[in-house]
């Protein structure tokens, strides 16, 4: 299993504008195989700020997911607008029986 937390900022204002990005490319990726969950969510008090936090099956899916068109899209008409991204790969601690 593989999560991810993309954060991901607009440039002063843009904010909006990333958003219609950024919501292109939920439902899509939410149908492909091995997609376990994609969640959206925008920083509480920074309309410029947003974060997304997915969850893929395995290796193969998330290379799937960042090869498919519609992502290709995304990356390629929000790049304009972007401050910054930092994609973080997460490991789960597992609870201590």
């Amino acid at each position: 299993m593989i999560t991810i937390l993309a954060q991901i900022q607009a440039k002063p204002g843009l904010g909006s504008a990333l958003e219609t990005h950024l919501r292109q490319v939920v439902t899509p990726s939410r149908t492909e195989s091995g997609c376990v969950f994609y969640t959206l969510h925008r920083v509480e008090g920074n309309p410029d700020a947003f974060v997304f936090y997915e969850q893929w099956a395995d290796k193969a899916a998330l290379d799937t997911h960042i090869a498919s068109p519609h992502y290709q899209t995304y990356r390629q008409e929000a790049e304009p607008l972007l401050a910054s991204r930092d994609v973080q790969f997460l490991e789960e601690i597992k609870e201590v029986d």
